[in-house]
C-alpha cells in the first residue's frame, strides 16, 4: 500500500508530462491544426512527409551528424577516462574537472561561442596566415557540418568521460597486476581486459549520446540557424520551424512523430546489439 503511495506522485508526472502528450501529439498529427483550430485530415499529413524535400534533407543532415558524433565523442570520452585513471594525483582531478567543464554549459550560450570562433578568430587566424581554410566556415554547408560536430564533441566528452571512468575504476587491481607480471603491454591490457570490462558503458554511453545527437536544437539554432539556406538544419530545427513560423503544428506533429519512431527504433536496436555484445564478451 505504502510501496503505490510513494509512487503515485512520480506516476502523475510521467502520465501528464509523457505519456498525455504524446496522445495528443498523435492525434493532432491527423489534422491541420494551426495551434487554434483543426480539422481531422487522415493520413494526409504523413504522405506529405515523403514529399519534404526540406525535412528529408534535415534526416540525411541529422543522421551523418549523429553518426559522426556518437563515434567521435565515444572515442575521447574514452581516450579521456584512461588519461585520467592513469596514475597523475593532482592532475587527475585537474584534467576531470577542465575535460567535464564545458558540459556545465548551456547549448545556446556554447553555440554563441563556437559562432565567435568560428568567425572572428578564425577569420583573423585566415588574415595572419593567408590559409583559406579558416575563411567562411559557417557559410559553407560542408565546415558548418563539421562546426556543429566540433561544438558536440567538446560538449559531451567530458560527460561520457565520467561514464568511461566508473567502469574504469570498477576493474579488479589483481587483474591488471597479473597481466603486468605476465609481461602484458599496455594495448595488451587495454584490449585484452579493460575494452572487455568496459562494454556495459558502451551501452550506456551510446545510447545518451544518440539521444542527444538526434534531438540536438539549440546549439544548432545558436551556430548556424539551418544556414546557408537550410544546408545545416537539424530535424528538432524542422520541426520547430513548421510548428511556430509556418503555424502548421498537425503537420510538425507528424514529422515529430515520425522523428520519434525512427529514433525509438534505432535506440533499441542498438541496446539490443551492445547488450548482447557484453554477454558475447
Amino acid at each position: 500500500m505504502y510501496y503505490w503511495v510513494f509512487l503515485l506522485p512520480c506516476i502523475l508526472a510521467l502520465f501528464f508530462i509523457i505519456f498525455l502528450p504524446l496522445v495528443y501529439g498523435i492525434y493532432y498529427s491527423f489534422t491541420d491544426s494551426d495551434g487554434f483550430q483543426s480539422t481531422f485530415i487522415g493520413l494526409e499529413n504523413y504522405t506529405r512527409i515523403v514529399k519534404d524535400d526540406q525535412f528529408l534533407k534535415s534526416l540525411s543532415f541529422t543522421f551523418r551528424f549523429t553518426l559522426v558524433s556518437v563515434i567521435g565523442v565515444n572515442a575521447i570520452g574514452l581516450g579521456f577516462a584512461l588519461l585520467v585513471t592513469q596514475k597523475m594525483s593532482r592532475l587527475s582531478t585537474i584534467f576531470r574537472t577542465i575535460f567535464f567543464m564545458p558540459n556545465l554549459i548551456g547549448g545556446i550560450i556554447l553555440g554563441f561561442i563556437w559562432q565567435f570562433i568560428f568567425i572572428n578568430a578564425f577569420e583573423g587566424i585566415a588574415s595572419l596566415t593567408n590559409l583559406n581554410f579558416f575563411n567562411g566556415w559557417l557559410a559553407d554547408a560542408r565546415t558548418g557540418f563539421w562546426g556543429l560536430v566540433i561544438l558536440f564533441l567538446w560538449q559531451m566528452s567530458g560527460y561520457i568521460m565520467l561514464i568511461y571512468i566508473s567502469f574504469l575504476n570498477g576493474i579488479p587491481a589483481e587483474l591488471l597486476e597479473s597481466a603486468e607480471i605476465d609481461g602484458a603491454s599496455s594495448q595488451q591490457k587495454f584490449w585484452r581486459i579493460k575494452f572487455p570490462m568496459v562494454a556495459p558503458a558502451f551501452t550506456i554511453s551510446l545510447f545518451l549520446t544518440l539521444s542527444n545527437a538526434f534531438k540536438v536544437y539549440d546549439q544548432n539554432l545558436a551556430l548556424t540557424a539551418g544556414g546557408p539556406f537550410g544546408s545545416t538544419e537539424m530535424v528538432a530545427m524542422n520541426i520547430y520551424n513548421t510548428a511556430f513560423v509556418s503555424f502548421e503544428q498537425g503537420y510538425a506533429q507528424a514529422k515529430a512523430i515520425i522523428f520519434f519512431i525512427i529514433v525509438a527504433v534505432i535506440s533499441i536496436v542498438q541496446i539490443y546489439i551492445t547488450r548482447k555484445r557484453e554477454v558475447d564478451l
